[in-house]
């Protein structure tokens, strides 16, 4: 009986694959890109004397950047173009620090006046509700406001020495910023040359018009907050409205934690009378909303809309990594990406996933 004869495997087909084989590429990239966020974290967490000063210089240079290139078109060297942004920034930065170490020493010295009102408010109310009477004795208030104003010095003098590195890095990003399109140009053919100037023109406008309003926004809720203050007769209202306006970079933590300290010396202030207290929380609770959930959506636009989650992640990520600054910091950056992934076609799907979705809402309903 003739067999037929046995077929030879062809080695152009794919192999086969049994039902226990998995395709291990997208796990194996999974991986990669989690080790990779990880070492991340590690590489920005360990540098971040040297990457903080140069992220705040970057984002800096979006702001300061158009006034070099107006100068530029004006034909003034951006040698001394870079030099009359910086004098006025340095002269801000001097004139900010004398406000905030005179408003830190006025505290200090009204210190031990709140501090009577506050026993005489921790007597009444221990004798109120029947409290024990070492309930609060046990507690130096006078040592926790001096350790409170010695952090607070710490940090002006951890500021002064990180405004001199960013002052450097900003140097250079201001000095390189005009020529940077030629070399792209130089660098790149005509046609990729052209997309990448599109790219980096349409971020930098989208980032710096954002730093500018959001600036703008938190200047007028600190002078919202300064005149209501000053109106109710609360004290230190020029200093809680300050509070309120650096505060106000910090997406809806910062507005609460800024509106707590004026409500509480309101208390004590105006012990054993509530209500003006309760309109200071009433006004400020007004403001908050006003700006936070009104004023800036319509100024800003949808196109700069962050999902709450993202909001909330980047403020929690950056806040760990780096403290106050990097919550300062974190809107600010996830705005950036998002920007960044915006005007990126291969990462525009992270840009949508970013937004709180409300346009894409109105689009198909």
């Amino acid at each position: 009986m003739n067999k037929s004869p046995q077929a030879m495997p062809d080695e152009d087909a794919p192999p086969k694959r049994w039902m226990g084989d998995v395709d291990r590429g997208p796990i194996v990239t999974a991986c990669l890109s989690v080790l990779a966020l990880v070492a991340l974290g590690v590489v920005l967490k360990s540098a971040q004397a040297v990457i903080r000063p140069l992220i705040i210089a970057w984002l800096l240079s979006y702001i300061l950047g158009p006034a070099i290139e107006s100068m530029s078109r004006w034909r003034i060297p951006a040698p001394i173009a870079v030099c009359v942004v910086l004098f006025l920034l340095l002269g801000a930065c001097w004139l900010s620090g004398i406000f905030m170490y005179a408003r830190i020493s006025a505290f200090a010295s009204e210190f031990p006046k709140y501090r009577e009102r506050l026993t005489v408010i921790v007597g009444d109310l221990t004798n109120r509700f029947h409290l024990p009477p070492s309930a609060f004795a046990d507690v130096d208030w006078a040592t926790k406001a001096q350790d409170f104003v010695v952090s607070v010095s710490g940090s002006f003098v951890t500021f002064l020495s990180n405004l001199v590195t960013v002052v450097i890095f900003l140097v250079f990003f201001l000095l390189g910023r005009p020529y940077t399109k030629y070399k792209i140009k130089k660098a790149l053919s005509p046609q990729q040359a052209d997309r990448v100037i599109h790219v980096l023109e349409s971020a930098s406008g989208q980032i710096g018009n954002y730093l500018s309003i959001q600036f703008l926004i938190s200047l007028v809720t600190g002078v919202l907050v300064w005149l209501v203050l000053a109106c109710i007769g609360v004290d230190f209202a020029l200093t809680w409205g300050t509070l309120a306006f650096l505060l106000n970079f910090i997406p809806t933590v910062g507005s609460i934690v800024a509106s707590i300290p004026p409500v509480l010396l309101a208390v004590i202030q105006f012990y054993p009378s509530y209500w003006p207290a309760v309109i200071c929380c009433l006004c400020l609770l007004t403001i908050q909303m006003a700006m936070g959930n009104v004023i800036s959506p319509k100024v800003m636009g949808d196109r700069l809309d962050l999902s709450p989650v993202v909001i909330l992640l980047s403020l929690l990520f950056w806040g760990w990594l780096w403290g106050m600054v990097g919550a300062l910091l974190s809107t600010p950056i996830a705005c950036t990406i998002k920007i960044v992934c915006e005007n990126v076609g291969p990462l525009r799907p992270i840009s949508v996933m970013m937004t709180s979705g409300k346009a894409y809402q109105r689009e198909y309903d």
